[in-house]
């Protein structure tokens, strides 16, 4: 017998919190993964790390939340504990190995395909080794091309992600990535979820040998919901991770000037030659920017 699944028990709920904990995973994970790219010191291994987690924590809770709202009508769904707890190890394991080969290997083309495909790969088995731990009285069963699809789509999400921690300056530019994470996260699990039908063993039966949803969800995800705040206190915290790149805004405000001010006196780093005015004649002093030649850098 077919059994009748609902994936929105709580109406919208459960999506939405879903979504929001997704963005706020992914957007931490983003800034931490700039951070340690773009700054890099003696933490870097630490804001890898990081970010790491939280991109990990954040996909995990985002699908225990949703998976709140699952229900089968005619048998009581039970979650074995083991099970539920590794999912999540697997997602921070694999999307920390994605996050560390484009941290050290470098922001190439091949190490973003290949971080992605580590982290993409380790999104779906997060959410399929979940799922396993699903206890009840009957059998759940995929539909391979659904399952198929919403691999591809944690794929391009992951990688999508990670040239977005490389290639995107700004914290509003972050943010807008973080969300349009969440809403590539939030459809893979869904389609996923699309996959999922359920062969009941016996009618009326009653839940299968595990911890009902509630009493095993709810105390499980107040650890990793404790960790995402945290991680955020953290952020706030760290300049270089709110306001982006500290050498791109001081390049922009060199060149903002105010009327009837004189644009003060640009001082050149080590290495580069001071700029001095031509004298008159047109013969530049030993040591200013020949003529035809614009530093745009300096300016």
């Amino acid at each position: 017998m077919q059994g009748t699944i609902d994936g929105f028990n709580y109406g919208l709920v459960t999506p939405i919190a879903a979504f929001l904990m997704a963005c706020l995973g992914g957007a931490l994970g983003l800034r931490c993964t700039t951070r340690s790219l773009r700054h890099g010191d003696s933490f870097k291994a630490g804001w890898l790390v990081l970010g790491a987690t939280s991109i990990g924590a954040g996909v995990w809770t985002m699908h225990f939340i949703a998976m709140m709202g699952f229900s089968v009508e005619q048998a009581p769904v039970a979650y074995d504990r083991p099970i539920t707890f590794a999912s999540l190890a697997v997602a921070v394991l694999m999307v920390g190995v994605g996050i560390l080969i484009v941290g050290y290997r470098g922001a190439t083309a091949l190490t973003l395909v290949t971080g992605g495909t580590v982290t993409g790969l380790g999104i779906a088995t997060m959410h399929y080794l979940g799922m396993a731990g699903i206890r009840l009285r009957g059998r759940v069963e995929y539909d391979t091309l659904t399952v198929a699809l919403s691999v591809v789509i944690a794929v391009v999400a992951a990688t999508a992600a990670l040239w977005a921690a490389v290639s995107v300056h700004g914290f509003l530019a972050s943010l807008g990535a973080s969300l349009v994470m969440g809403v590539a996260v939030s459809g893979m699990h869904y389609t996923a979820m699309s996959a999922v039908s359920v062969h009941l063993h016996a009618i009326g039966a009653g839940p299968g040998t595990g911890d009902p949803a509630a009493s095993l969800l709810l105390p499980m995800l107040i650890g990793p919901a404790v960790f995402l705040i945290l991680a955020a206190v953290v952020v706030m915290f760290d300049p270089l991770l709110v306001m982006g790149d500290p050498d791109r805004q001081r390049s922009a405000a060199r060149i903002v000037h105010r009327p009837g001010i004189p644009a003060p006196r640009h001082v050149p780093s080590y290495g580069r030659p001071s700029y001095r005015p031509a004298r008159p004649g047109g013969r530049s002093p030993r040591g200013s920017v020949p003529r035809g030649i614009h530093r745009s850098q300096d300016w």
